[in-house]
């Protein structure tokens, strides 16, 4: 685990997240937006309706109809649409209009489970944790590192097996390597900085490609 993650690290010193926000609130909402929806998707969405609202405030004065209208090219439009004014509602009545920084309390907004919490807490406040999505859930069981049956299980194995200086950027050099290498249908193992130490039957290489530090992420050019 310590040479998968100092490669990863070696590879991409800083990685960041790929969904385009401004402050926590826009981020929260992007990350309600983006389940089943790829990032670039929300992006491309939610440019014209962070200008206009990029507060709960904000939000909540367009309503559910005006949100319907930026967000109809998103899967399951109407329910986020409906779950991103209700968290508005309470982030206004509950917490004074900042979204707050526990996961105890990040959960009790309408559409916000674990995983968007923990991104949350991650991106908006550094606070070290790791959001397990499809692709850190297809890489802790293909490559054996976490394995587990649901996102809740490969969160707590990896937690136990991620190398602590490694943990706060973990999250998203798993999700970039299932995203960019380590893709759905077809593992791109010959472009693969860790296919030496990758233990997935699935593999079909196992000479390393070169490990050279990657041209830094534009956000916004996340991949669909």
């Amino acid at each position: 685990m310590e040479g998968i993650f100092r490669r990863f690290s070696a590879q991409r010193p800083e990685p960041k997240g790929e969904l385009e926000h401004s402050n926590p609130f826009t981020l929260l909402v992007a990350v309600a937006l983006s389940a089943q929806a790829t990032d670039a998707g929300v992006n491309k969405a939610t440019r014209a309706l962070f200008k206009i609202a990029d507060t709960p405030e904000k939000m909540l004065a367009l309503g559910e109809e005006g949100v319907t209208q930026y967000i109809k090219t998103i899967g399951l439009y109407r329910n986020k649409a409906k779950n991103v004014i209700a968290l508005s509602e309470k982030l206004i009545s509950d917490f004074g209009g900042e979204v707050p920084k526990t996961r105890e309390e990040l959960v009790t907004l309408p559409g916000v489970g674990r995983k968007t919490a923990n991104v949350v807490m991650s991106m908006a406040f550094g606070i070290p944790t790791l959001a397990v999505d499809t692709h850190v859930f297809r890489i802790g069981n293909r490559l054996l590192m976490a394995p587990g049956k649901t996102p809740d299980e490969v969160e707590e194995r990896f937690l136990k097996v991620i190398p602590k200086p490694y943990l706060f950027h973990a999250h998203h050099w798993l999700i970039l390597h299932g995203r960019y290498t380590c893709k759905a249908r077809k593992p791109e193992c010959e472009h693969c900085v860790i296919a030496d130490l990758c233990k997935s039957p699935e593999k079909t290489c196992d000479v390393p490609a070169p490990l050279v530090e990657l041209p830094p992420q534009r956000i916004g050019d996340a991949a669909e």
